[in-house]
């Protein structure tokens, strides 16, 4: 099974009470996820123990510039930003380099399988 892993200590919070509803990463990854795909959804650093949080459905995976990110892109990679320039700077700690909004991304909306 696939993962969906998150890195960073502000998603975990949105995660669990599941105010996140999407991911933003970086470059085209549509090789590796596409609409449909069941994924684990995961926290937790690189080479570390991870701990699984829940399954999921990825119910939209699309290409776009980061400039193109949509209000609802926006909100659900985070509830607390408003603009592709907190996009933008939150990604640049997230990845510790410059980003420009030209640059492509994925957007990636989940939902939660329950029982």
């Amino acid at each position: 099974m696939k993962s969906l892993n998150f890195y960073s200590a502000v998603y975990h919070a949105n995660l669990l009470n599941r105010k996140k509803v999407c991911t933003i990463r970086l470059g085209d990854k549509t090789d590796k996820y596409r609409d449909g795909d069941v994924v684990l959804v995961t926290y937790g650093d690189r080479f570390k123990p991870r701990r699984e949080l829940f399954r999921a459905v990825l119910d939209l995976v699309e290409v776009k510039r980061l400039a193109d990110l949509s209000e609802r892109d926006i909100r659900g990679e985070n509830p607390d930003m408003r603009t592709t320039e907190d996009v933008v700077s939150f990604l640049e700690k997230i990845y510790e380099r410059t980003i420009h909004p030209s640059e492509p991304a994925t957007v990636i909306y989940f939902s939660e399988i329950t029982k």
